[in-house]
Parts: C-alpha cells; sequence; structure tokens
C-alpha cells in the first residue's frame, strides 16, 4: 500500500488543480451574468476601462453609455466593470457583492492621500 501512496498523491494534486479553477471560473461567470442583468437605463457604471458614465441604452450585446451630457458612446456588454449605486457602494463583476465605498472600507481618505487628518494642500 506504501508504494501506491505517491501515486494517490499525485492523482488527489491533479484532480484539485483542475476542479478549483473551475469552480472559480463558473463563479465568475455567474457574477457576470448577474451584473448583466441588472443593467438598466439610468444606472450609474463603470468601465473596464475606467470610463465613468451613465447607461443611456441597452442593445442586444451592447450598451451605450452617457460619459457627459449629451455624449453617448456604445461598448460591448462585458466592458461593463461595476455599477455605483448613489451612495457610492458598488456591485463588481469580479467579487460578486456589493463592496462599499471607500470611506467606509479604510477610513476617510482626504485630497493628499493621508487618511489621518485635514489636506496640507492650499484651495
Amino acid at each position: 500500500m506504501e508504494q501506491f501512496f505517491p501515486l494517490i498523491l499525485l492523482v488527489i494534486a491533479f484532480a484539485l488543480l483542475i476542479v478549483l479553477p473551475a469552480r472559480q471560473r463558473k463563479k465568475m461567470a455567474a457574477n457576470a451574468q448577474t451584473l448583466q442583468e441588472s443593467l438598466t437605463v439610468g444606472s450609474p457604471v463603470m468601465l473596464t476601462s475606467g470610463l465613468h458614465g451613465t447607461v443611456a441604452g441597452l442593445g442586444d450585446g451592447t450598451v451605450d453609455i452617457e460619459i457627459a451630457p449629451g455624449v453617448v458612446a456604445t461598448f460591448a456588454r462585458p466592458a461593463v466593470m461595476e455599477i455605483r449605486t448613489p451612495d457610492g457602494a458598488v456591485l463588481d463583476a469580479t467579487a460578486g457583492e456589493i463592496v462599499p465605498p471607500i470611506d467606509e472600507r479604510h477610513g476617510h481618505v482626504d485630497g493628499d492621500g493621508d487618511p489621518s487628518g485635514p489636506s496640507d494642500r492650499t484651495r
């Protein structure tokens, strides 16, 4: 039996290397599907490129984003990375959950990036 122990460990390791990434991909795909289904006209979004805008229209595989008043651009739906909420929280496609705004996660960060006190920059 001892002669099969390394072989058994190798088979278990190989199975884990196949099963765990497949589960992660399936979870990420489900999260992305949930995000796509929750897109509605008027939703503030952030694209994978970092561009912020508001959903102006939904097409078959595309989404129209208003990036400035009167300026509408068309993007592929998978380009939408997260839906932002009015309180600053986001629905993140990768995390699959609503993430609180930065102020609530890490404390308030002012203009100079120092979370401890007021900015020393003049305004």
